[in-house]
């Protein structure tokens, strides 16, 4: 029992967070033997083949974007998943939406329910932030790249929500103006969101 507390331990001490895969903690020196030793102690909960939870950490309405970052360790939260981590408008997403790289390969089905889009070039890096959840490292869009993004893929969630992370993240002071003008000149739809702005700082 002190063995596999031990192993418990200094698997938080690493830094695994709440969700893991086996590969994540064989660098660590775990074997296989260990995180079945674990799993009998239920130290650690078996989510799915090659999908490992610590049982310590106490979960919390966020917990779906640190597991979906584990499995797409490339992957980016975008979209409707970012502005609802965010607070910004009052959407209410059913899926997580994650971004991949336009070359990458279409992931195997996972757990959990996700909406797939294609990133490429300097989107894959432009505004892009590291966020902590349960101790995973969660990559997802800023406010101002997230609210710029609605606009880019305003055929996929509709312009009035575009609009209205634009009116609420400028309102609740989430991303200016100019992070906005700055992230949309980069992401080519400045011509697009520029109406927009203008209207609304009128």
């Amino acid at each position: 029992m002190a063995e596999r507390t031990l192993i418990h331990e200094k698997l938080k001490e690493a830094g695994v967070g709440a969700f893991f895969r086996p590969r994540d903690i064989e660098t660590l020196g775990f074997s296989f033997r260990d995180l079945k030793r674990l799993v009998d102690a239920r130290k650690v909960e078996k989510i799915t083949a090659g999908l490992y939870r610590l049982r310590s950490v106490k979960p919390n309405e966020f917990e779906t974007l640190a597991m979906t970052a584990v499995i797409f360790r490339n992957g980016i939260v975008c979209l409707l998943s970012a502005l609802s981590y965010y607070g910004i408008g009052t959407q209410i997403p059913h899926e997580i939406w994650i971004a991949i790289d336009r070359k990458a390969r279409k992931p195997s089905p996972t757990i959990t329910k996700v909406r797939l889009v294609r990133f490429s070039g300097v989107m894959l890096s432009y505004g892009i932030v590291t966020q902590d959840i349960l101790g995973v490292q969660v990559r997802i869009t800023s406010p101002s790249r997230t609210v710029v993004d609605c606009f880019r893929y305003r055929n996929k969630i509709g312009i009035d929500v575009a609009i209205e992370a634009l009116r609420d993240a400028i309102q609740s002071r989430k991303a200016s103006v100019n992070e906005i003008i700055r992230t949309a000149e980069v992401c080519r739809v400045s011509t697009v969101i520029r109406p927009y702005l203008e209207a609304l700082v009128a």
